[in-house]
């Protein structure tokens, strides 16, 4: 059994602040746009990841709902979840469906509307973290994502200002995506450093928006994939790890000990060394989350991810690219829907296809996404 697998079509919507489109049309028209990218009318499964629909738009059963409205009734549809990496365990259970010979063509689509009830969406993302036993603390991913950058800031003393890179490299690279929610802003340090604090000592600029959209991928069998499209893109290896879920029962909290498992696994898998990695779309929900992942991947030690951001290292002229089309900070982050966004620029840039932000001649791409309070990790890694 050919049991490679391989990415032959995109689409995406471009992230708003608030979509006209509800949140079964968002679904429908990436799923439309992409199996139009890769020439197919027909998709044999197709696996939904989002987060919020129950709570936001009072409903469930959206991967059927949403097979619906894109005219792939008969196909396998479900649902899938992993709290904020909810998109990337939708393009696993593609990648799974389709290395197992479960499916020929899959389709893994990652939506969320976030705008419908904005009020509530901290409370339901809070709902990621242990419902006893911090919940009912007043704790919230917002609050969870500040401790760990205090207790960052404390241990290294440093200063809040030295994260700005993270925000400006991000908008910077949104700046030429049509699809990212800020892609018209022009941000400078002294932007960043004036954003208002939303949760001590995270500032404005430190966080990813609330916002909507819709991006689909179309996976099929690395031997046929050549059928679909001259440039297919390889899904080379994929690895999910799991941490203590609590922050506080963790030997170390800014030690991301699931996302260091993850990558080690996924290399390994992929047959890849760090040093072949052209570039990485961290999930950078919070300036502190993409330090502790560059640290966690071993491409900074710890205490210097920031560095990587403050001297430049990170931009697209950089020895290792991260947000290269605005990352979850400036493209957006509609939670479901953020890992499959990051898949679409990867494949961009994989194929020459990401316009004024190409980078040169990258030839494999590795992707990490967050469940939680990095209670749940999954590495992908993509090359041609």
């Amino acid at each position: 059994m050919d049991t490679g697998v391989s990415i032959v079509g995109i689409g995406q919507l471009p992230v708003l602040r608030a979509s006209q489109l509800s949140l079964r049309e968002l679904g429908a028209e990436a799923v439309r746009l992409a199996l139009a990218d890769a020439g197919a009318d027909r998709a044999d499964a197709l696996f939904v990841g989002n987060m919020l629909a129950d709570e936001l738009q009072g409903q469930k059963h959206i991967a059927s709902l949403i097979a619906d409205e894109a005219g792939l009734v008969g196909a396998e549809a479900l649902q899938v979840r992993a709290a904020t990496a909810t998109g990337a365990a939708a393009l696993r259970m593609a990648y799974l469906a389709v290395a197992g010979g479960q499916a020929e063509v899959a389709v893994a689509l990652g939506v969320e509307k976030m705008s419908s009830d904005r009020p509530h969406v901290v409370s339901a993302l809070a709902k990621a973290l242990d419902a006893e036993r911090e919940v009912r603390s007043g704790a919230t991913l917002l609050s969870q994502n500040a401790r760990l950058m205090q207790l960052y800031l404390d241990r290294y003393r440093l200063r809040i200002t030295d994260f700005d890179g993270f925000a400006l490299n991000a908008h910077a690279n949104a700046n030429h995506n049509p699809n990212a929610l800020f892609h018209d802003r022009v941000v400078t340090a002294a932007d960043v450093d004036a954003s208002p604090v939303v949760s001590a000592p995270l500032r404005l600029h430190d966080a990813a928006p609330i916002c909507d959209g819709a991006a689909a991928v179309v996976v099929t069998r690395t031997g046929q994939a050549r059928a679909f499209t001259d440039r297919p893109v390889r899904m080379l290896g994929a690895s999910v790890v799991t941490d203590r879920f609590r922050i506080e029962d963790r030997d170390d909290p800014l030690r991301l000990a699931a996302a260091t498992r993850s990558v080690h696994e996924a290399f390994r898998r992929a047959n890849v060394h760090r040093s072949d990695i052209g570039f990485f779309e961290v999930h950078d929900a919070f300036s502190i989350m993409s330090a502790l992942i560059l640290e966690a991947t071993g491409f900074a030690e710890p205490g210097h991810g920031w560095r990587l951001a403050a001297d430049g290292a990170i931009r697209p002229d950089g020895r290792l690219p991260i947000s290269t089309m605005g990352g979850l900070k400036a493209r957006g982050h509609p939670i479901g829907a953020s890992a499959i966004y990051q898949t679409c620029e990867i494949v961009a840039q994989l194929t020459g296809r990401a316009g004024a932000n190409q980078l040169a001649d990258p030839r494999v791409a590795l992707l990490q996404s967050v469940g939680g309070a990095g209670s749940t990790v999954l590495t992908h890694i993509f090359g041609i």
